[in-house]
């Protein structure tokens, strides 16, 4: 599945919700895999602070609001 940059998207292991900021490679079991880098951003004692992280396109899903 491809994503576009400014999609939100939810990682299905760790559950970090963010937005798509773009694409990276990493080399995972000596495989040049395509990653995903996420801006997420998350509330921790009523403070807001973000991050990015960076997984393989295939743990992240698209993620709307209905």
């Amino acid at each position: 599945m491809m994503f576009t940059i400014g999609d939100y998207v939810l990682n299905q292991q760790t559950g970090h919700l963010g937005k798509v900021i773009g694409y990276g490679h990493k080399i995972i079991n000596n495989m040049q895999t395509v990653t995903l880098k996420v801006l997420v951003a998350e509330t921790v004692n009523s403070q807001k602070r973000q991050f990015v992280v960076e997984d393989k396109i295939s743990a992240w899903n698209r993620w709307s609001v209905v």
